[in-house]
């Protein structure tokens, strides 16, 4: 029984030894693991009052999915800033000087603090006035894909060949970015077509409006239409224009409509054509300083 009292009394001595002192007051493992608690107790509560907010709140209201990100957000870094601060007091410190220790280090890291805080504004910016939000289909740069999640630093995109992409939320501040779903999904499609020269023009434009027309996923209004563009070089030049409710869904409906179009020109007997060049050769010209005939 003493042994075991020896011990607990070492292990309290260990934990209340001052590991430093500031602000006259000692700072000791067990002020810091009491410090870790509460920070752990502001956590799960946030993760309790979202799950409150998503479940019952809003369904109630029907918010947009956006709009129920950015709350659910901001609410997690509040408890949790407000839980690092109630830790930090528990613990002894004081916020004050703090502030003074971090304003002394921000002179000398402030540059390397740099993109992070630009990526966090735009991250607040994002949340806020939803330019893109989470299922939009856009294009950053080369990349092409669905907005998966956003945070306060960085944007997650999902492409099609189910590749995850973190791009830094400054990036869609400060880039073009192309939003396929903004406001209103629906989007118009080309497809690109030639034809040989003496091809039937009013044949060719009836049969790639059928080929739109019976695709199940074209609108009939607004009704997809056919631009004789250009004469090419070895080609009639059509546009095939169709709208679709899906970004999505894009790449599939070309696919199908070229299959269809493939399809209806041979039976329509309607020429695609390839690139031909014609080739010209001359006689040959003497070299300067070199006649046959001289020589003979």
């Amino acid at each position: 029984m003493e042994a075991l009292s020896n011990i607990f009394n070492e292990v309290r001595r260990i934990l209340e030894y001052p590991i430093f002192v500031m602000n006259q007051r000692p700072i000791t493992i067990t002020s810091i693991l009491a410090g870790l608690v509460i920070l752990l107790i502001f956590i799960l509560l946030s993760r309790g009052l979202r799950k409150v907010i998503k479940t019952r709140l809003f369904p109630r209201y029907k918010l947009d999915e956006g709009i129920q990100l950015a709350i659910l957000k901001v609410l997690h870094y509040l408890v949790v800033g407000l839980g690092i601060i109630v830790a930090v007091q528990s613990i002894g410190l004081n916020l004050t000087s703090l502030a003074v220790v971090f304003g002394l280090l921000s002179v000398g890291i402030g540059f390397g603090l740099q993109n992070i805080v630009s990526n966090f504004i735009s991250g607040l910016i994002i949340l806020f006035e939803r330019p893109i939000k989470i299922g939009d289909q856009i294009t950053i740069g080369d990349v092409l894909g669905k907005v998966s999640n956003i945070s306060l630093r960085a944007t997650l995109i999902r492409t099609f060949d189910n590749i995850s992409i973190i791009v830094p939320n400054s990036e869609f501040i400060t880039s073009q970015v192309i939003n396929w779903s903004h406001r209103d999904p629906k989007i118009r499609i080309h497809v690109n077509v030639g034809v040989a020269y003496g091809s039937d023009v009013p044949l060719v434009i009836n049969s790639l409006l059928e080929v739109a027309q019976n695709h199940p996923e074209v609108l009939k209004d607004p009704a997809p239409k056919v631009w004789f563009i250009e004469f090419g070089d070895s080609s009639l030049n059509f546009d095939l224009l169709a709208w679709i409710l899906s970004p999505k869904r894009r790449p599939d409906v070309i696919s199908d409509l070229n299959k269809g179009i493939d399809e209806i020109f041979r039976k329509n007997k309607i020429q695609i054509p390839f690139p031909q060049r014609d080739l010209h050769i001359r006689s040959s010209v003497p070299i300067w300083g070199f006649d046959k005939n001289k020589e003979k």
